[in-house]
């Protein structure tokens, strides 16, 4: 059960953020908009929502997910790959500091963002991207297992973070997407599979009695719904073209 969110508002500067996609600039206003109604979503979910102010210094800085994972017993501070990002969590570290006494965190060599952490229960699956390295993936695993949970480790090869692929739904449900469907990580899940047209919709988010879905992804929004999950979309439009999504933009606990 979910009880609060953290996000962050977006900058004028996200239009310059870091990109593997060619779908165009972000136009800002419509950004904002979104990052509104994104925000209402939670809300109406159940969620109590922080939103902290923009930070021009980081284009990225719209993705707070990257930053830090919430676990029931301490917050782990990652080290995002990317050098326009290790700093955001500077200021970061003191926020989120304030929602739970025990801090971990991430350190060199290791690199790890919060979009390669699934969460299953006590489990937590962990992607090897291009973003989160062995080694920062066994330093969360070793942080894990001193707190009574586990982690085991995901090769990624197509997609950017783990959870750009798949997404789980409770249930002992996965939504998965290309590489993902067949994974023997997940052998032990129902998987539900996007459709091939629409693998952007397998970054969904659960929260409470709702799967958030994507807006313009018909589909796979009904694939969710016929098994047995009610379901609220949220355009994202203009965070995808930065390679975002619906759980990038929010840490939830």
């Amino acid at each position: 059960m979910f009880t609060k969110a953290i996000v962050r508002t977006p900058c004028k500067n996200m239009i310059n953020g870091l990109t593997t996609v060619n779908l165009g600039k972000p136009d800002y206003r419509l950004a904002m908009e979104q990052h509104h109604n994104y925000i209402k979503t939670l809300k109406s979910s159940g969620l109590t929502v922080t939103v902290l102010p923009p930070d021009e210094e980081f284009p990225d800085s719209v993705f707070v997910e990257d930053i830090a994972i919430f676990t029931p017993a301490c917050i782990v501070i990652t080290r995002p790959s990317e050098p326009s990002r290790k700093d955001e969590i500077i200021e970061l570290r003191d926020i989120i500091t304030h929602f739970h006494h025990k801090t971990e965190e991430i350190t060199v060599p290791g690199t790890l963002e919060g979009g390669d952490v699934m969460t299953v229960g006590s489990h937590y699956y962990i992607g090897l991207s291009k973003r989160t390295n062995r080694e920062g993936a066994t330093q969360l695993i070793g942080i894990l297992e001193k707190y009574g949970m586990t982690g085991s480790l995901v090769e990624l090869n197509d997609f950017l973070h783990l959870k750009s692929g798949v997404a789980y739904l409770g249930n002992n449900v996965l939504l998965a997407a290309g590489e993902f469907v067949t994974n023997h990580a997940f052998s032990g899940f129902k998987i539900l599979k996007a459709d091939d047209t629409e693998s952007y919709a397998a970054n969904c988010i659960q929260i409470n009695d709702y799967v958030i879905v994507p807006d313009g992804f018909p589909v796979t929004r009904k694939l969710i719904e016929n098994n047995g999950f009610t379901t609220k979309a949220v355009d994202v439009s203009e965070f995808r073209k930065l390679d975002g999504g619906l759980s990038c933009l929010s840490l939830r606990f």
